[in-house]
């Protein structure tokens, strides 16, 4: 059933994980960079009340 000519079920499942592990980190890294985008366009609340 299976096709000799594939590569074996290991290292394919270990390139899929490195593959997206890579993917989590780009996205990771972009996600950060958005946030201290929105952080800095955005100034801080300092509406406090006064007494």
């Amino acid at each position: 059933m299976t096709d000799p000519a594939a590569p074996p079920p290991a290292k394919s499942k270990a390139e899929r994980q490195a593959r997206l592990a890579e993917q989590l980190r780009a996205n990771l890294q972009r996600r950060k960079a958005q946030a201290r985008a929105i952080d800095a366009a955005v100034p801080p609340k300092t509406d406090l009340p006064k007494s």
